[in-house]
């Protein structure tokens, strides 16, 4: 599929509303009319009642020394970031009002950048995709229609960068704590012939990560080429990333954040239950390609026309050291050293995945006076197989041969979807928006799972039969007053749906499926600006029924399964408020108080008896209406910003209150509140035949605060004879790093 695929890839339209940036060199007016209508259909502009942030190409360049995209946007409202590796490079993710990676809708340039089958977003994948962003915008809540997954707590649309009417050059370099480096090299030919031209960048970059041998190389790219002519607009975006990086999946104990906090369990070879090496190749490996075609084009004054073609190829693995793992598992067969029948061996085991991604974006607007209309859609097509191989087993007497493949399965999936939204002034001060939504997904998954399963006659690898279609419709109504220049006020109601992911039908029961997921979403807010002040209130309802959570209660071969719960919802306040004091010195607060809840929950615990022996049995615990797992009552970030002549500073602190790793509300299965605080600090000036140079230095965590950001629980009821429990817990955690250092140098032609 994916090398004939290459001309189906989708882009997003856009809409004469669009939200962009002033532009800076002396484009002709032409091309900056071009320049403003692309890829902006499913963004939300000022009178789009959703509450969203904007992050324009100037903060990401202050913040962006090495770091990934998450950690770019933790100081805005309800964000949260983690890093396996603790120091923010190679495996990160985020959350959004307590949601996480799977219901967050991600795109670029209005393409969807979630895997279609586990929803999430890789960031390793792209290294540095950041030095080729113009801007970021992040929605919370269900926001706008958008394309790709649905968005259940927010949707962050990534633009790329503009094409540049000066030829220009820029390299930069950073180096730090943990041996973490950044090299970026970028090259833009200008306008050439009054209508084409050429940008380039290829980045590196390496750590070691803060944990133990949590090491990252990754290397990516970005080129695009474009035609200009009239109201027409072509371009062709290519970018793309390589990764090696050391797992660093598993969290450690409450008392080894204490007594060797850097401690990093993975790939860990083990003999008589003592830890003797670690693998070397306890690796995950993966290459991800895009491309993309955009066409843009205008029919007089009112009419706006884009369509994209999009196409994403990845392939990749993982290998690691597995300890005394049945042979059987792995379709092998024991052997015998003497007398002796050896049924359980440790083994190297590789992962592999290889995906296809391909489909066509468009959309259509109109914008006359008081009406502002898009229409527009997408197709989508993946493809992706699944399938694992045996490279070594200890002792093994039998032959092996090198490519032993003990499962296959391939994931297909289509999604289809047709959206119509429009704004409408009534009057100058009050308008009315309106957006529907439908999709249609088709999902397969055939073959066997990594799985094997002990309840078939005779026993083998689970199968999976999957094909289920779902049909969405997806409401979304609003209203935006402005009382005067200074105060506006909005209100709006959407509703989305999801369906489940892969895991949730390669780990539920067999017999069971999974319900789509519906969100209820309720927003109102109000905006104050003048010249000096700024604040902002939003009050956000967001009702979920049928909301897919782990529960601790496992499938028939035992593993852990999410299961729907009936009711549970999210609410909350989030504030905003900003101060100009001088011209050069600026303090924006932002916070989030918000109550989230399931109710009449049920979870499940395994049972074990007192000498600590499983008993293959669960307990169910009825707790009733409890906290959602990973959703901190509060949040609250602070931002200092000072711009004095060529000198720039950001002091940026952020608080998280308590968060439970589970839906139990235990507190010794939760992470510690903390509050954190970084110091970004930049000097530009000027020397002949250079047009800046920038030097500077981020101090992350400046007063080493022992904070962790993730983790996950493992309690256990402990039963005695007579029937009656007590529940025993042993959560992980992910530690971040301490006070640590990154120096930056810019040079800019």
């Amino acid at each position: 599929m994916k090398k004939t695929f290459l001309t189906t890839v989708a882009l997003a339209s856009a809409s004469c509303v669009a939200l962009a940036a002033p532009v800076q060199d002396s484009d002709t007016a032409k091309v900056v009319r071009l320049q403003e209508v692309e890829v902006t259909a499913t963004r939300a502009t000022k009178s789009t009642p959703v509450a969203f942030t904007n992050i324009s190409k100037q903060q990401i360049a202050e913040l962006n020394h090495g770091k990934d995209i998450p950690f770019l946007l933790q100081s805005t409202p309800s964000v949260l970031t983690t890093s396996d590796a603790g120091a923010g490079v190679g495996y990160s993710s985020l959350r959004v009002r307590g949601t996480d990676a799977t219901r967050i809708n991600i795109t670029t340039n209005d393409i969807p950048m979630n895997d279609a089958e586990s929803h999430e977003i890789y960031w390793v994948n792209t290294p540095d995709f950041a030095s080729s962003l113009e801007d970021i915008q992040v929605q919370r809540g269900a926001g706008t229609s958008t394309n790709g997954a649905g968005a259940f707590g927010a949707s962050v649309n990534l633009r790329t960068q503009r094409f540049s009417m000066n030829p220009y050059a820029e390299m930069s370099g950073s180096y730090g704590s943990f041996h973490t480096n950044k090299e970026t090299f970028k090259v833009g030919s200008g306008l050439i012939g009054g209508h084409w031209n050429f940008d380039a960048r290829f980045s590196h970059i390496a750590s070691d990560g803060y944990r133990d041998r949590a090491s990252s190389k990754l290397h990516s790219y970005f080129a695009q080429a474009g035609y200009f002519g009239g109201q027409t607009s072509v371009r062709f975006i290519t970018f793309g990333g390589k990764e090696t990086t050391y797992h660093a999946w598993d969290g450690i104990s409450r008392s080894d954040l204490t007594e060797n906090r850097t401690y990093n369990p993975n790939g860990e070879i083990k003999r008589d239950g003592k830890v003797i090496g670690f693998y070397d190749d306890q690796t995950d490996n993966y290459r991800q390609t895009h491309y993309q075609l955009i066409w843009d084009q205008g029919f007089g004054a009112n009419w706006h026309w884009n369509l994209g073609l999009h196409y994403t190829d990845g392939f990749g693995f993982y290998q690691e050291y597995k300890n005394a793992r049945k042979l059987q598992e792995y379709k092998l067969e024991p052997f015998y050293i003497g007398e002796t029948k050896v049924k359980k061996s440790s083994l190297v085991r590789k992962k592999n995945v290889d995906s296809g991604f391909g489909g066509a974006v468009f959309s259509l607007t109109y914008s006359k006076e008081a009406l502002n209309t898009t229409f527009g859609g997408s197709f989508n097509s993946y493809a992706n197989d699944h399938y694992g191989n045996v490279l070594w087993v200890e002792n093994y007497l039998k032959p092996l041969d090198p490519s032993h493949e003990y499962y296959r399965n391939k994931g297909k999936k289509n999604d289809f979807n047709l959206y119509w939204k429009a704004n409408y002034n009534f009057t100058k001060a009050f308008s009315v928006y309106a957006d529907v939504q439908y999709r249609h997904i088709g999902y397969k998954i055939t073959g066997e799972n990594d799985k094997w399963d002990w309840t078939a006659s005779p026993e083998h690898m689970q199968v999976l039969n999957v094909d289920e279609k779902f049909d969405f419709v997806n409401p979304k109504v609003g209203l935006h007053y402005d009382f005067n220049a200074c105060n506006a006020a909005y209100a709006s109601f959407s509703m989305a749906q999801k369906e489940p992911t892969r895991n949730n039908y390669t780990d539920g029961l067999f017999t069971v499926r999974p319900k789509a997921e519906k969100l209820f979403d309720w927003e109102a807010g109000y905006t104050f600006h003048n010249e000096r002040f700024t604040a902002g209130v939003n009050l956000y309802f967001m009702k979920y029924k049928d909301q897919l959570v782990l529960n601790g209660k496992l499938n028939e071969i035992g593993e852990a399964m999410a299961e729907n719960v009936p009711d549970s919802y999210r609410m909350g306040v989030e504030l905003q408020a900003g101060v100009k004091i001088t011209d050069w010195l600026r303090w924006d607060l932002n916070g989030t108080l918000s109550r989230n809840r399931i109710k009449n929950y049920i979870g499940y615990v395994s049972n074990f008896d007192e000498n600590w022996n499983e008993l293959y049995t669960q307990t169910a615990v009825e707790k009733g209406n409890t906290t959602i797992a990973f959703s901190p009552s509060f949040i609250g970030n602070s931002i200092i910003d000072v711009h004095f002549k060529g000198f720039t500073a950001q002091f940026t602190s952020q608080y998280v209150s308590r968060q439970y790793l589970d839906n139990f509300e235990n507190k010794d299965d939760s992470l510690d509140p903390y509050f954190v605080s970084h110091l970004n600090l930049a000097y530009t000036f000027k020397l002949p035949h250079v047009k800046a140079i920038t030097v500077g230095c981020t101090v992350y965590n400046l007063f080493n605060t022992k904070y962790e950001t993730n983790g996950y629980s493992q309690t256990a009821a402990i039963v005695a004879k007579d029937g009656t429990y007590k529940l025993s817990s042993d959560p992980r955690f992910y530690p971040m790093a301490g006070t640590n250092v990154l120096a930056h140098l810019t040079f800019s032609f």
